[in-house]
């Protein structure tokens, strides 16, 4: 037995690993003196144990590369013994600074498929997930090949038409086309996904509820703060609109507010949001982004929702509300942002 295996057997409640970039090895035991390296040996740690405890993995402030896409696939977890993958330290904490967050580059293999090649960082197929307090960014070596054979990076990436309830809390999402794009921040098939006090700023999608099998049911965006996508603030497939929970988020400065699948018949209700300064307010796409069809919005169902106004964020990297609406600025009131 190895010695990891041989400490987690005194451990009763909950697996925990930590993990950093620049002072792990993949052969030590994970704690937070001697760290594992990587996200995907944490993976496969992870995915060894079948005890009916819940598994914590920490990201240790610095650079975290995924060379491999840590996948996550052990089906033992529970609404209370959850995967969790978080900060040492959260953005509510005291302590809390923005250099401080874990930072994610996802620089795995391509795998192709039929709309050209995709990049996977962290893959959950599992229930019952949650992932907080880290900083996802683009890539430099995934360029766009053509507007048909596109390179996409995603950072967080289910696959499971079944699985339920990831949940992604307190994430910062950054991109940029010319040099570090980000395709899809957050992608997933399934049900309950749910995103809750993120920062999307330049991504080319920040977030696509995807297909599932009949109505993706349980989903949520609360308290997101969307800034410059290229493509869209907001992309639903086969999600549910009638128990679909969209509130205090805002979309703003970017290309399509809301993008459905071709021939979606489903209504979405907005609650306490601002989505606005966008270049178009909704749109059709296929599965592949190879055009767009602006249309009616009136699927979107609005109630207390301003379409204009201008949002002002704080650029100022050490400041403490960084890539935030400025203190008392248009917006502010909303909590659209990290911090709870």
């Amino acid at each position: 037995m190895s010695i990891w295996l041989f400490l987690l057997a005194f451990h009763c409640y909950t697996q925990t690993l930590y993990v950093s970039g620049a002072l792990g090895k993949d052969s030590n035991i994970g704690t937070k003196e001697l760290p594992i390296k990587t996200l995907s040996e944490a993976a496969k740690r992870g995915n060894l144990d079948t005890t009916e405890i819940e598994t914590t993995i920490i990201l240790l402030e610095g650079v975290h590369i995924i060379t491999e896409t840590a996948l996550f696939n052990n089906l033992k977890y529970t609404e209370t013994n959850r995967l969790t993958i978080r900060a040492e330290i959260l953005p509510d904490d005291t302590n809390w600074h923005p250099q401080q967050m874990p930072t994610v580059l996802t620089a795995a293999q391509m795998l192709k498929d039929e709309n050209g090649e995709k990049a996977i960082g962290i893959q959950i197929e599992t229930n019952h997930a949650t992932i907080q307090g880290i900083r996802f960014t683009g890539s430099v070596d995934y360029p766009v090949k053509s507007e048909t054979q596109i390179r996409r990076s995603y950072p967080i990436w289910r696959e499971g038409l079944d699985l339920n309830d990831l949940m992604v809390s307190q994430c910062v999402f950054i991109g940029n086309s010319d040099v570090m794009p980000l395709h899809v921040g957050v992608i997933a098939n399934g049900h309950g996904l749910v995103l809750e006090h993120c920062v999307f700023f330049n991504c080319k999608n920040p977030v696509v509820f995807w297909k599932a099998k009949g109505n993706s049911k349980g989903n949520a965006m609360i308290n997101c703060l969307v800034y410059g996508s290229t493509f869209s603030g907001i992309w639903t497939v086969e999600t549910d609109g009638d128990d679909f929970e969209f509130r205090n988020n805002i979309i703003t400065n970017s290309k399509v507010a809301w993008i459905r699948e071709r021939n979606g018949t489903r209504n979405y209700w907005l609650n306490n949001c601002i989505i606005s300064n966008n270049m178009v307010m909704s749109g059709y796409a296929g599965g592949a982004v190879t055009g767009l069809t602006e249309t009616k919005s009136d699927f979107m169902n609005m109630k207390n929702v301003q379409t204009s106004g201008t949002i002002l964020l704080e650029m100022n990297p050490i400041k403490r509300n960084y890539l935030h609406i400025q203190t008392g600025a248009f917006g502010s009131d909303l909590k659209a942002g990290l911090f709870r």
